[in-house]
């Protein structure tokens, strides 16, 4: 769905019916000098990135907050939240806002019994990872500062989701979870 139709996609969302556990991971990539952004562009990654993901998890709480047996909501966010990148302003700070958007989160609805956590990638090699950090050149630098020598896989950042939404982790909530090779530990 086009998740920059937030009304369309909220109310799919609302067709869905109860929804136990949510994984916000929708996200776009606008990159560029700083002095190069443009109105259309702030507004287009502010609203798939940070819009559509807040209004979502507000459908998907209110009907976990009516059923009263909690639930859990894991949001994709990115070590760009936590580290600037050169050319990323735009990018970074809509991972930023994602990442205070869980902790208030977490704040409001864990008397509801519901947890609120995100993940912080690195480059993960999906299509767009693939098409950002393929050539050599680019990549190097990036693959210099993460001790574990490489880029996560996708079943990295899905392993990690999966121990958030369940069980095991019943006591964790407002966490942000790097999962970058070690990258932020410089």
């Amino acid at each position: 769905m086009d998740l920059s139709d937030i009304e369309a996609a909220t109310n799919k969302i609302e067709s869905l019916g109860d929804i136990h556990l949510l994984v916000n991971n929708a996200g776009i990539a606008i990159l560029g000098p700083f002095e190069e952004i443009k109105f259309e562009d702030f507004d287009k990654i502010f609203s798939v990135n940070v819009k559509a993901p807040l209004f979502i998890a507000q459908v998907v709480a209110k009907q976990m907050i009516t059923r009263g047996s909690g639930g859990a909501i894991v949001n994709v966010s990115s070590q760009a939240s936590m580290i600037a990148l050169k050319d990323h302003t735009l990018y970074c700070s809509t991972k930023a806002a994602m990442d205070m958007f869980t902790k208030s989160l977490a704040l409001e609805l864990g008397p509801h019994k519901i947890r609120v956590n995100a993940v912080n990638p690195t480059v993960v090699m999906t299509d767009m990872g693939r098409l950002g950090w393929s050539d050599p050149a680019k990549a190097k630098p990036m693959l210099d500062t993460i001790p574990l020598g490489r880029f996560a896989e996708v079943e990295d950042v899905v392993h990690s989701i999966i121990y958030l939404l369940s069980d095991k982790a019943n006591m964790i909530t407002g966490t942000m979870l790097p999962i970058d090779g070690g990258r932020l530990v410089q």
